[in-house]
This record gives C-alpha cells, structure tokens and sequence, in this order.
C-alpha cells in the first residue's frame, strides 16, 4: 500500500501473516480474487500492461496475469516487506517475466508518461492524503484510452468524522486519509478522467466484514495466535469490532471506482 511517511513498515511480517491468514494467501485486502474480479468486470485485460498501485504481496497482480490473461503487471508499493514477499509468491510461481515488484517513496508514481494500459488499486489509496496530485499521476502513466479501474475504503463525507470513526482510525493505527466517494469523483474529473463511476460496496463489505470477526474469535483464533501471537489477534479483534460500528453505520463506504482516459483525438 501507499504511505505518508518513511516510518517503519505499517504492513510488516506479521501483518502480513495476519491479513493473510483472514483474507487469503497473497491478499491483504478482503474479498479475494472474488472481489478483484469484481473490479474488473467486463474489462479486456489480455495482453495488456497494468500498473497495481499498492500492490501490497502480490497476489493480485498474480491473479491478473493467471486469470485474466494480462501481458504484464507492474506492483508498486511503498513499503518493503510487503514488494519481497511479491517477489518471492511471483518467483514461487514461475512469473518473474509477466509480474515485476517495485518499492519507491510516496508521491510521485516513477514510470514515464503513458506507459499502462491499466491501473488498478485495491484499498490502498486510502493511504494518500492528496486525492488531486494523486489522480493526476494516475492520469498521466496511463495510455491514451486506457482505464483505472480501484477498489478503496473511503468515508461516507468530508469533514469532521464521527466519534466512531475517529475511534476505528485510531484502532487501525495506520496512515488513514480517507474522503468520500463524492472527493474521489471529484479528484478523477479534474485529473481528466471520463465516464467516471462509483460503485458502492458498503452493504457487501459490512456482512462480509461480521463473518471476518466471528473467525477471528472463533475457528481462526488459535492457529492465526499461534502465528502472530495472542496478543496482535486481540488488538485485531477490537479494530474489527471498532470498524463494524462505523460499517453499520453506513459512514465507512468500501466502493469501486472506474475512469477513462480519453484518447488522444478527444
């Protein structure tokens, strides 16, 4: 995913063994390979070049080259463990031609103009305070007529967030920027975006998300404890519990977003 800051890793071994463990192997995002397939339906993938951003372990972008027949997917992410462990699952796997992992600091994406096809995003742009500079960078690595295509946890307005959220942010203790989907839209067109549209994911995710938390306190909880240690599966208990307040409450909105780039004769 993408920081803010160059602090330790906020997605370090162990967060990535926990999230692992709940949401799939190469996964620290919910839904699976189910929701990226989501994001991305009804697009043409094959023998495109795509660019992750946040790719976080790789399993995603893995999954768009076995699955959705991709030429090649580029992972970018900001934190160290997380691109290792990437290049690791795409070496185990035979895929170092078709699946390269790349680590570089916040702000500027380091790719020349035009040069994807795709970019894709699952739940990491939360983590990007700037929503203009950001969609304007997105903006300008993808090709002429290419699209962007994102999952992203996102709050149901801007402004001054509710006691809950405050209380869930908190509990994550992580680089949170979030903004409502209106601020995304909003940030896309100015970027240059076209056929901009929203997709909200919040009713999925909430009954989703309750399942997560009776795994965690029940069949999950001894062998996730074994692995990262009682104390992080309980820390992790009360975040779950903290987010399905605000989940409930329809103020955390999980939503898809999906843009074009107009060709160059627009």
């Amino acid at each position: 995913m993408i920081e803010t800051a160059n602090a330790g890793p906020e997605y370090d071994d162990t967060a990535i063994r926990f999230l692992e463990a709940l949401w799939g192997d190469g996964y620290l995002s919910p839904g699976g390979p189910e929701e990226v397939d989501r994001v991305v339906e009804g697009l043409w993938l094959e023998d495109k070049t795509v660019l992750d951003i946040g790719c976080g372990a790789g399993g995603i972008a893995l999954h768009l080259v076995e699955r959705h027949g991709a030429a090649h997917v580029t992972g970018f992410d900001v934190e160290h463990p997380v691109i290792m462990a990437a290049r690791q699952r795409a070496a185990a796997r035979a895929l170092v031609e078709r699946a390269n992992f790349i680590q570089g600091p916040p702000g500027p994406l380091p790719f020349i103009d035009r040069s994807f096809d795709v970019v894709f995003s699952k739940d990491a742009l939360l983590h990007v305070p700037d929503k203009d500079a950001l969609f304007a960078e997105i903006f300008r690595v993808l090709k002429p007529g290419g699209v962007f295509a994102a999952s992203n946890w996102m709050i149901s307005h801007d402004g001054e967030p509710s006691p809950e959220m405050k209380a869930y942010v908190a509990a994550e203790g992580l680089s949170f920027a979030m903004a409502s989907p209106a601020r995304y839209a909003q940030a896309m067109r100015k970027a240059g975006f076209a056929d901009v549209t929203v997709r909200d994911r919040n009713p999925w995710y909430r009954e989703v998300a309750r399942g997560e938390l009776e795994r965690l306190k029940g069949p999950l909880y001894p062998a996730v404890a074994a692995a990262v240690g009682a104390t992080y599966v309980d820390k992790n208990i009360r975040t779950w519990e903290a987010m399905q307040k605000v989940l409930d409450s329809g103020e955390h909105r999980p939503t898809h977003l999906r843009g074009w780039k107009p060709d160059a004769e627009g």
